[in-house]
C-alpha cells in the first residue's frame, strides 16, 4: 500500500509540473526526487526508473480505450454499427482480399454482402439470441456471415473446421445451434454426423457444388442462391442488443475437458483490437497479412481491424511458409499475423528474395519464444513485435508493448491496482493456494504461479461473460482472491514476472496442452481413444520431445491385456476421428497384469515424472541423435499421416522402477524400423 501511495503521488507531481510548462525531464526529476523521499527504497526506485515509460505508455492506451468503450457503451453502439462508420469513410476502399483467387471487396461490397445475410436470416424467421454454427475454411464470406448475422442480433458459432465426428457433434450441440453453414470442402465431414443432429437443425452449403448428389442427400439448401435473391439494402430492423450484449462464441478447450463456446460480447471484441491498435502504432492505411485460421481468436483480430479501424485484410486459407514473403510482397503487406510456430517455419526455410523486399514492419502475435525472437527480427528486418497474451474469454490479457525479448507482456510493479492482473502461488494440483485467512497468495519475482484477473462486470476491461454451459463458467472462477468477498478469472496458465514486472509464459496447468498452436483438450481424445479401443482405459497427456517444435507432443498410455494390437487399424480410426493436431504422436502400451502401472493410468502426473521420465532418459541414450534427428527432419510427414512413435512396454516384473523395455519406431512412409532394447 505504501508503496502504490508513494507511485500515486509521484504521478500526480508529474501532471502537476506538466501544467506548469516544464519539459518532461524536468517533470519526471521530481516526481522521481519525491518518490525517493516517499519510498525510501533504491530498488524501488531503479525499478521506476527502467518502467515508468513502458507503464505510462500502457495506461495510456488503457484510459483512451476506457473512455471509447464508455461512450459506446452509453450509447449503445456494437460491431455492426462501428463498421458502418467505416464504410462512410472509405466506400471504396479495399477492405478483404482472398489471397487464393485475388478476389477484392471493398468496405461497400462487404457491407452489401453483410446486408444480404441480415436479410436471409430474418427470412429463416431466426430472432436476436439465436445462434447459427459455421463450418467452413477462411474465406471472406465468413466474415459476411457472422457479421450480417450480428447485424440482426443473431449468433455466429465458430467451429473448428478439422474436428470430425464427436468432437463436431459436441461443439454443434453446446452452441445451441438452430442451423449450420457448411462449407462444400467438407460435406463427408457433415454426412458423418448427419444422422446425429437433431431433426431441427437446418443445414445450408456454400461454395462450389462439386457433388450436388451428397449435397442433396445431407437436405442442404444452397446458401449460395439464398444470397444472390437476397436484397443488398439495409434490413428495415432496430437491433435490441447493446455494446455488453453478445457478438459470437468462439470454442476453446480452456484448461479442462471437451471444447467450449466461449461467450465473446461487442465490448470484448472491441477492447482486445483496439488495444492492439494504439498499443502497437497500427496504421489505417496497414496492410494485414493474415494467414491464421478464422475460427481461431488470433485469426479473427486481424479482420477486426478491417471493420474498426479501416484496415486492409488480406485472408490466406492455409499458412504457406514458402508462399509467406511472396505474399506479402505481391499484396503489399505492412503488417503480419504470427503465432509462435509461425516464425520457427519461416526461419527453416532457405533464404528467398522476397525477404528483402517486402514492407512489413511490425508482427503481431503471441508464444515467440526467446530463443527464436532476436533470430527472427533480424533475419526479416522487423522493426517491432507485438507480442501479447489473452485467452479468447479471459479478462487478463497481456501487452508486451515495448518488445522485451521473450515476454508476453507485464504487470506494473508501481500501478498494479489500474489493471488488477497477478501470478497466484499454485499447489500440485493446480489448486490456488492460500493463507491462514483464506485469500490467494501472490507469487514473488521469479516465482511461477497461475496468472488470473478480477472480475469486474461493470467495468468493461474486467468483465468475465464466460461460456454457454453455466458449470462451465463456474469452474473458472475463484472467490476470495484478493479479498474478502470478491471473484477472479483462473486462466490455467503458469507464468514468472521478473521483478520489472515483465511476466513470461511457462506452462498450462489443468488437463490441456498446446501443440500446432492448438489447445489439445486431453479430456476429449481420451474420449475418443477408449471409444475406438472398446472403452479401454487409457490416460494422455503431454510431453516434451527434445529439438522438436514448441509446444508438448501428445502421449496415450493404453491399457491392455495383452492381446494383438492392430496398430495399422488403429492409426487409421484415430486419424479420421481426431483433428491432426490432437492425435497422438506417442503410445505407450501397458500391460493390465502390472498392477502397480495399472494404478499409474489414475495419474498423468506420475505417468510423466516416473515411468516416461525412466524411458526418456535411455531413449535420448540410446538413439540420439539418430532418432531424433529423424523425429525432427520428418516430423511434418510423420505427424500429418497420423504416424507415431510407439513406446512398448513390456515389462517383465511387477517392480515399475526397473522394467524391461522395447522400443518401436515405425515410419510407413519411409518403410523406416528401428527396435531398441532398454535395460
Amino acid at each position: 500500500m505504501r508503496r502504490m501511495s508513494g507511485a500515486i503521488v509521484c504521478l500526480s507531481v508529474l501532471g502537476a509540473v506538466k501544467l506548469l510548462s516544464l519539459s518532461w525531464l524536468c517533470s519526471l526529476t521530481v516526481g522521481l526526487g519525491l518518490c525517493v523521499a516517499c519510498m525510501g527504497s533504491r530498488k524501488f526506485i531503479h525499478i521506476v526508473l527502467r518502467t515508468i515509460k513502458r507503464d505510462l505508455m500502457c495506461l495510456a492506451v488503457i484510459l483512451r480505450v476506457r473512455f471509447s468503450m464508455y461512450r459506446f457503451s452509453k450509447h449503445r453502439r456494437t460491431i455492426p454499427a462501428l463498421f458502418s462508420q467505416m464504410v462512410t469513410l472509405h466506400p471504396d476502399k479495399p477492405a478483404l482480399i482472398y489471397e487464393a483467387t485475388g478476389e477484392v471487396w471493398s468496405f461497400r461490397e462487404l457491407q452489401e454482402r453483410c446486408n444480404a445475410v441480415a436479410h436471409w436470416a430474418l427470412a429463416q424467421g431466426w430472432a436476436e439470441g439465436d445462434v447459427v454454427a459455421l463450418y467452413m475454411e477462411s474465406h471472406p464470406t465468413v466474415v459476411a456471415l457472422w457479421l450480417g448475422l450480428a447485424t440482426v442480433g443473431v449468433e455466429a458459432a465458430f467451429i473448428n473446421h478439422n474436428l470430425r465426428h464427436h468432437s463436431l457433434l459436441h461443439c454443434i450441440s453446446v452452441s445451441g445451434a438452430r442451423a449450420m453453414v457448411f462449407g462444400t470442402e467438407l460435406r463427408e465431414a457433415v454426412s458423418e454426423v448427419s444422422g446425429s443432429l437433431q431433426p431441427s437443425m437446418v443445414l445450408f452449403s456454400y461454395g462450389e457444388q462439386e457433388d450436388e448428389v451428397k449435397i442433396c442427400n445431407l437436405r442442404a439448401q444452397s446458401l449460395d442462391a439464398l444470397l444472390d435473391r437476397s436484397p443488398k439494402h439495409p434490413p428495415n430492423y432496430t437491433l435490441r442488443k447493446g455494446f455488453n450484449d453478445r457478438l459470437f462464441y468462439i470454442y476453446t478447450s480452456g484448461t479442462t475437458g471437451m471444447p467450449k463456446a466461449a461467450v465473446v460480447v461487442h465490448s470484448r471484441y472491441y477492447r482486445i483490437v483496439a488495444c492492439t491498435f494504439h498499443s502497437f502504432g497500427l496504421r489505417r492505411d496497414d496492410i494485414i497479412y493474415d494467414c491464421l485460421p478464422l475460427y481461431h481468436s488470433a485469426g479473427r483480430i486481424g479482420l477486426i481491424f478491417c471493420l474498426l479501424f479501416g484496415l486492409t485484410v488480406v485472408i490466406k486459407r492455409k499458412f504457406s511458409a514458402s508462399r509467406f514473403w511472396d505474399d506479402c510482397v505481391k499484396h503489399n503487406c505492412t503488417v503480419i499475423q504470427y503465432i509462435g510456430e509461425i516464425c520457427r517455419y519461416l526461419l527453416a526455410q532457405p533464404v528467398r528474395q522476397s525477404e528483402a523486399h517486402h514492407r512489413v514492419r511490425v508482427a503481431l502475435g503471441n508464444g515467440l519464444r526467446a530463443s527464436v525472437w532476436e533470430e527472427f527480427v533480424q533475419r526479416f528486418r522487423m522493426r517491432q513485435v507485438g507480442e501479447f497474451y489473452g485467452a479468447t474469454e479471459c479478462n487478463c490479457s497481456l501487452i508486451n508493448i515495448d518488445g522485451k525479448v521473450g515476454a508476453c507482456g507485464f504487470s506494473s510493479r508501481i500501478m498494479s491496482s489500474f489493471y488488477p492482473v497477478t501470478l497466484m502461488r499454485v499447489q500440485e494440483n493446480g489448486e490456488l493456494l492460500r493463507d491462514s485467512q483464506g485469500l490467494c497468495i501472490p507469487c514473488l519475482p521469479g516465482e511461477p504461479g497461475m496468472i488470473v484477473g478480477r472480475i469486474n462486470h461493470n467495468d468493461p476491461l474486467r468483465r468475465f461473460d464466460g461460456y454457454a454451459d453455466l458449470d462451465s463458467t463456474k469452474k473458472k472462477i475463484a472467490h476470495n482472491v484478493f479479498s474478502m468477498g470478491d471473484s477472479a478469472y483462473l486462466s490455467g496458465d503458469v507464468m514468472v514476472m521478473d521483478e520489472y514486472g515483465y511476466i513470461y509464459f511457462r506452462d498450462r496447468s489443468g488437463d490441456t496442452f498446446r501443440w500446432r498452436g492448438e489447445n489439445v483438450s486431453t479430456t476429449e481424445v481420451e474420449g475418443v481413444l477408449s471409444g475406438l479401443l472398446g472403452h479401454t482405459d487409457v490416460a494422455v497427456y503431454g510431453v516434451s520431445v527434445p529439438g522438436t517444435v514448441e509446444g508438448k507432443a501428445g502421449m496415450a498410455a493404453i491399457a491392455y491385456e495383452g492381446h494383438k494390437f492392430d496398430l495399422d487399424a488403429f492409426l487409421t480410426a484415430v486419424q479420421k476421428a481426431l483433428p491432426s493436431y490432437a492425435c497422438p504422436v506417442f503410445l505407450r502400451l501397458i500391460p493390465l497384469f502390472l498392477e502397480s502401472l495399472k494404478k499409474q493410468l489414475q495419474s498423468k502426473h506420475m505417468l510423466s515424472n516416473n515411468l516416461y521420465e525412466f524411458l526418456k532418459s535411455r531413449l535420448t541414450s540410446l538413439t540420439s541423435p539418430t532418432i531424433f534427428s529423424q523425429l525432427q527432419i520428418m516430423d511434418w510427414t510423420l505427424y500429418s499421416s497420423c504416424q507415431i512413435l510407439v513406446l512398448h512396454c513390456t515389462a517383465l516384473c511387477k517392480n515399475y522402477n526397473k522394467p524391461i523395455f522395447s522400443l518401436q519406431y515405425k515410419i510407413e512412409n519411409f518403410k523406416l524400423r528401428t527396435f531398441a532394447r532398454l535395460f
